[in-house]
């Protein structure tokens, strides 16, 4: 019997239930087929996914092996997990010859046969083929598995999709080219002591995106230079003996606007943070100092802000407030026109014995009368609600930042 499948292309593949075919049900000769497929963005999740990426490259691209190796392995799984032999295959082995190239819009087509049968075992090999539009043989090899030995059938699952950048381009270089047009800015960095965030600076610099101004005692700076090879020729250095001094002259700098920003350089977080909000610097204004982590994972469709995780321990509303307003401005400053922003909570429910969830309400109320503004609020949300649809679903949560945060 042989197993056809329209092209896997998302919603393109019309069976809505999977069927497996037991061992006793399978016949050596049985076949199934699967077509899909790969676009740019589907090598781009390769290199992502298996770290094969070149760090000097603009695009992440994995070298041919990677490339071809898991294409193997994404149409063979595919066949296996939902045709043949289907739901409940458990995957015993597998010996491949790789012999053409992938290329992004190649569409490929797998053929699997069963070519033995094991009734001890219940053990199953079968031979594959992989072949591309122009018939180009792409790998070839067997796969030894375990057939299931009773019916499983289920509701085909909708898979989430995944949206890298159109060209390619991880989190960290779609947002380079997001300010790439802009000029480098001049940042103090408060005390780069150490290897790290000196590199740091002049990567920065190197990148175009700062002209740093060196702020700490000028010998440690030039014998890290030394250690690390950097060239410190041209870089601006204020000298002073230490880091307390570092952070109260860095900020003294902002004061007088010599600089546009700030850096933390090897200097604890505290001790950069208590001269910044010192009354005495000049630099404090009415909103309330917070801290934003700006993550994206490969899996996840867009960047997504953390706040606030170093600084607010126990914020009360009017700080949870003017976190909020900050990372909004941040992320609308980075490209995002209307944050979606999620009060977490651990629970999606308001409850009069949990502090949190009455804050969460409070502000997507300060967010309806304009008190806040530039995004939108919804929560109290668990963590699953805000960045998972199916969650959020499941929950009964009818929300337009549910899942979406």
């Amino acid at each position: 019997m042989t197993t056809s499948s329209a092209p896997v292309d998302g919603a393109a593949d019309a069976l809505q239930v999977l069927r497996n075919r037991t061992f006793d049900e399978i016949a050596i000769g049985d076949s199934a087929s699967l077509e899909r497929a790969f676009s740019p963005q589907d090598i781009h999740m390769f290199a992502l996914q298996s770290g094969d990426v070149d760090p000097e490259s603009s695009v992440s691209s994995p070298s041919r092996d990677t490339t071809e190796a898991i294409c193997a392995n994404v149409l063979i799984s595919a066949v296996l997990g939902t045709r043949l032999p289907g739901p409940g295959t458990q995957y015993v082995s597998q010996n491949l010859r790789l012999l053409g190239a992938v290329r992004p819009g190649d569409r490929l087509t797998v053929q699997m046969q069963v070519s033995s049968k094991d009734t001890a075992t219940h053990h199953v090999t079968l031979d594959c083929t992989c072949t591309s539009q122009e018939g180009v043989a792409i790998f070839q090899g067997q796969v030894e598995v375990v057939a299931p030995t009773e019916r499983i059938e289920r509701t085909r699952t909708a898979l989430p999709e995944i949206h890298p950048d159109a060209q390619g381009r991880t989190g960290l270089q779609h947002l380079l080219a997001h300010v790439a047009h802009l000029q480098p800015i001049r940042v103090a960095v408060a005390h780069p002591c150490d290897v790290p965030s000196l590199s740091a600076a002049l990567e920065a610099r190197h990148a175009g995106l700062i002209e740093p101004v060196l702020v700490g005692p000028r010998g440690r700076l030039e014998a890290v230079a030394t250690e690390a090879g950097l060239d410190l020729a041209d870089v601006a250095i204020v000298d002073v003996p230490h880091s307390h001094a570092a952070a109260q002259q860095a900020v003294a700098l902002a004061a007088a606007g010599e600089v546009e920003a700030l850096m933390k350089g090897s200097l604890h977080t505290d001790e950069l943070m208590s001269a910044l909000v010192s009354a005495a610097a000049g630099l404090r204004t009415k909103r309330r100092v917070s801290h934003c982590f700006l993550l994206q994972t490969p899996a996840y469709p867009r960047p997504f802000i953390v706040t606030d995780a170093a600084i607010n321990i126990a914020p009360n509303l009017e700080q949870k407030a003017d976190i909020i307003r900050n990372a909004i401005e941040l992320a609308q400053v980075i490209g995002v026109r209307e944050p979606k922003v999620a009060i977490l909570a651990a629970v999606e429910t308001v409850s009069p014995t949990m502090a949190a969830t009455l804050d969460a309400a409070a502000l997507c109320k300060m967010a309806d009368r304009g008190q806040i503004t530039g995004g939108l609020l919804d929560g109290p949300l668990a963590f699953d609600n805000a960045v998972s649809i199916a969650a959020a679903r499941i929950k009964g949560i009818v929300s337009e930042v549910a899942g979406h945060a």
